[in-house]
């Protein structure tokens, strides 16, 4: 009996993100422990795109007696192929946030985000283990009608914080100022402006030399953006830096000038900077919501005001007080040995063990044309990326008075 393949497939692997970190992760485990596991992407960042495959090649590389690990985390066209090939799934989900955030400010990804949480429920009589890379990932699954669930737990690398800071950033921010930093794409979810005003209140009412430090891409947020920068105009909040995409060294850099990291995020499914905060001493005050407090496992400081004054508050309790520093940290090192400890690639393992021991379910149902849909549907996209002025050369609908010029009477 020859040996199952196990592959993974999502929409997009990032260079740097939580998700990617996870997945390469998954693919280190399943080599050592002698599987063939290859990855295949819609879309994957330049620096990573040599460990990946098209997920086209999926189809040809898909047999019944492989494994599919299937990261879950918006709809996409890889999402479909997945659905449709005949290997056992284990469906892994990193949680899609709710798109009334995104309404007003990214129009297209409000709508990838609705249309991935209708799409995530056809995967329920589809796949043989999902599994949320939280516990509140897992009972969101749960409450969708998934059934088994597991948690799949994160277990950050942390050797992205190893390398040597940006020297040019420490040289000129680490000072006699206080920072505060938080780490995070700049998108509404995370409540940015929120962060602002604490970090306002906290600077006008405790420590004038003080700064706050936005560290995270706003690439396709810059409507957000404008918002954010007019709120810091208005208040006249002094030293507020948006950072953009930063590389390592400089992510390094900013963690290691930071006295505090502040999260006031409304939506997460794990939040991996609050643990790369732990693993860098830096005391974490954070909002209690979704999956935040179980991140944060009894350590940091959680709040659930949102009053400024009261926030800024508390961060000045925790940067005035040494001993309340101290203990802080330590409690955050405490639980981050206790992540540290999980037995990552036995989890995945048994996981694995699990799902081969398990009767197979039928084929997927899909259409008697899926295929030929498929393929039709490829190369119209194509088409529309890379010639886009042919879809406005498409004639009217019928009945449509589109493209009919008539002559104006006098």
């Amino acid at each position: 009996m020859k040996s199952p393949k196990i592959h993974q497939v999502l929409a997009t692997l990032g260079y740097g993100d939580a998700i990617g970190h996870e997945v390469l992760g998954i693919q280190r485990a399943l080599t050592r422990a002698g599987f063939e596991s290859d990855i295949f992407v819609q879309t994957a960042d330049r620096r990573l795109e040599h460990l990946t495959r098209e997920y086209p090649d999926l189809i040809q590389a898909s047999d019944p007696s492989n494994i599919l690990i299937h990261h879950f985390s918006l709809g996409s066209r890889a999402s479909r192929v997945a659905y449709a090939v005949p290997d056992r799934m284990i469906l892994v989900y990193h949680n899609i946030t709710p798109p009334e955030f995104f309404l007003g400010v990214h129009e297209q990804l409000a709508a990838e985000c609705f249309t991935g949480r209708r799409e995530l429920a056809i995967y329920r009589e589809r796949v043989d283990l999902a599994l949320g890379d939280s516990e509140f990932n897992r009972q969101e699954l749960e409450s969708l009608g998934f059934n088994p669930t597991a948690v799949l737990p994160v277990v950050p690398d942390f050797s992205h914080l190893d390398v040597e800071p940006n020297d040019l950033i420490t040289r000129e921010l680490d000072d006699e100022w206080t920072n505060i930093l938080f780490v995070g794409r700049i998108i509404p979810n995370k409540r940015i402006e929120d962060v602002i005003r604490y970090f306002h209140a906290y600077q006008r009412t405790f420590n004038k030399r003080s700064r706050l430090m936005l560290v995270g891409s706003y690439h396709g947020y810059e409507k957000y953006l404008a918002t954010l920068q007019q709120l810091v105009a208005s208040l006249g909040t002094t030293n507020v830096i948006f950072t953009g995409h930063v590389s390592n060294a400089e992510l390094t850099a900013y963690y290691e000038i930071a006295d505090l990291f502040l999260c006031a995020s409304a939506h997460e499914g794990f939040c991996v900077p609050i643990v790369e905060a732990f693993y860098k001493e830096i005391p974490v005050v954070a909002f209690a919501a979704s999956a935040v407090p179980a991140t944060m496992d009894g350590a940091g400081v959680l709040y659930s005001t949102t009053e400024p004054l009261e926030v800024a508050a508390l961060v000045d309790a925790v940067l005035s007080n040494d001993n309340l520093y101290d203990a802080i940290v330590a409690k955050q090192d405490e639980a981050l040995s206790r992540l540290r400890a999980k037995d990552f690639d036995r989890t995945l393992l048994g996981f694995v063990d699990q799902v081969l021991k398990m009767p197979r379910k039928p084929v997927p149902p899909v259409a008697w044309d899926f295929w030929d849909q498929l393929k039709l549907s490829e190369e119209l996209f194509e088409l529309q990326q890379y010639r886009p002025a042919i879809f406005q050369a498409l004639p009217p609908a019928p009945g449509s008075t589109a493209g009919i010029v008539t002559e104006k009477k006098s």
